[in-house]
């Protein structure tokens, strides 16, 4: 939509935005944003004002199913065209303004836009526009659409960044679209939050249990030697990165790489995210450790499911464990979990490095495998999944086949111009 009104009533510099009134989704997405925008020189009137209803020429029984933007140069824009325009100025819709601006996504925004207006809770609890009534709180496509959009946002740089700088810029658009996600779910299940404790879960944690983050309480403190500990991983990976970027313990590629890769997971997971769950848990949030002494697990299922990278572990668990254990029983459902782990590997792994496609997918499946083995009849004869042999059997299958995850086409084009970056540096 893009017409011109004329009228002689004031307009603030930036705009009037026109807005529903009466509809309790449009109040509350308003008061989010309406410090930024105000700053920004936008002013603010419902739609069912007679003065606004009369200059957008609006009858009485007109249904509301857009909000207006009226610019100070007296164009008018309306529903998605209008929704983009304000994103730019609210620090945390910038990047979706970002995404509008690719020829492809403006389709996108206004079908997304118009179901979500034809769908929005009004007074009634129910939506009054439309057949299909349903809460606006649990439409999928708010839900989902940026765990696709932020990524594919990254997909015009990849031409103009080295591989492992844009390894690193579509690894964070994929974290960023998971952590959106999780606290959608927990908003759709009427949750409530601190605007504080909703930004800090979403800037200032790795982890995705929004549950316990944004709602609960921490009482134990942490320790003195937790903190020392989790310093002296850092230093280490900080460590293990310098020797490799200056061949101080050998002058091999290879060898440097996975040292590196060593380093980075050190620094980290076992450092900086492990030194952010202490600070968040001694101000009295429960943010759990992502790294749970991988280590000692005593099982490729206690490995896998409790103790590496507990975050992801809860994200897929509740997104796709539970409803496929549900379909398909345990033993399908642990294959397809193991696979779906594999395919966003290849997209943090195999895609930045432009080659390599299949391994990570075939490590996965073979930990599915390996999961799948310990639990049978002859694997618990054999002791697989306890004690010294489950142990064993975990490193092995862990450790063994690291290549296929961390495969020679990721080391040759991501990790070793990375490594030449930072000796440059």
């Amino acid at each position: 939509m893009n017409t011109e009104i004329t009228d002689n009533k004031a307009v603030p510099p930036s705009g009037w935005i026109c807005y529903d009134g009466d509809c309790p989704l449009c109040l509350r997405w308003l008061r989010r944003v309406e410090r930024s925008l105000s700053v920004a020189g936008f002013g603010f009137v419902p739609l069912q004002t007679p003065w606004i209803k009369a200059r957008l020429k609006l009858a009485e029984d007109d249904p509301l199913t857009e909000m207006r933007l009226l610019r100070a140069n007296e164009q008018l824009l309306g529903g998605a065209d209008a929704a983009v325009i304000l994103m730019r100025y609210v620090w945390w819709l910038w990047p979706l303004w970002l995404l509008s601006r690719f020829p492809v996504m403006m389709p996108i925004f206004r079908a997304t836009y118009r179901r979500i207006a034809a769908n929005r809770v009004c007074a009634t609890g129910m939506c009054s526009l439309g057949s299909n009534r349903r809460p606006a709180t649990a439409n999928p496509w708010l839900t989902w659409l940026p765990v696709i959009l932020l990524p594919l946002a990254t997909l015009p740089f990849r031409a103009q960044l080295p591989d492992w700088v844009f390894m690193w810029f579509f690894v964070t658009a994929m974290f960023f679209g998971c952590k959106w996600l999780t606290w959608r779910r927990l908003a759709n299940a009427g949750n409530q939050t601190t605007r504080a404790r909703t930004c800090a879960y979403l800037l200032l944690w790795p982890g995705m249990d929004a549950r316990a983050f944004l709602t609960g309480k921490q009482d134990e403190v942490p320790t003195t030697g937790a903190w020392v500990f989790g310093i002296g991983r850092l230093l280490a990976g900080i460590g293990l990165v310098w020797s490799a970027a200056h061949q101080a313990l050998t002058a091999n590629d290879i060898a440097n790489a996975w040292l590196t890769m060593l380093g980075l997971t050190l620094i980290l997971h076992f450092g900086i995210f492990h030194l952010a769950a202490l600070a968040w848990q001694r101000a009295g949030i429960p943010a759990k450790p992502l790294m749970q002494s991988p280590a000692t697990a005593t099982s490729l299922a206690d490995f896998w499911g409790a103790r590496w990278n507990t975050a992801f572990n809860k994200l897929i668990h509740d997104l796709a464990f539970r409803p496929l254990a549900r379909r398909m029983g345990i033993g399908g459902a642990t294959l397809c979990v193991f696979a779906i782990s594999g395919i966003i590997h290849e997209l943090a792994v195999s895609f930045p490095a432009r080659g390599g496609y299949g391994l990570p997918t075939g490590y996965f499946l073979l930990q599915g495998v390996g999961v799948l083995l310990e639990r049978s009849k002859a694997g618990r004869a054999l002791g697989l999944g306890r004690d010294l042999r489950g142990w064993l059997f975990m490193v092995l299958i862990t450790a063994g086949p690291a290549y296929w995850l961390f495969h020679p086409t990721f080391v040759q084009n991501v990790i070793l111009p990375m490594l030449k970056s930072i000796s440059a540096i």
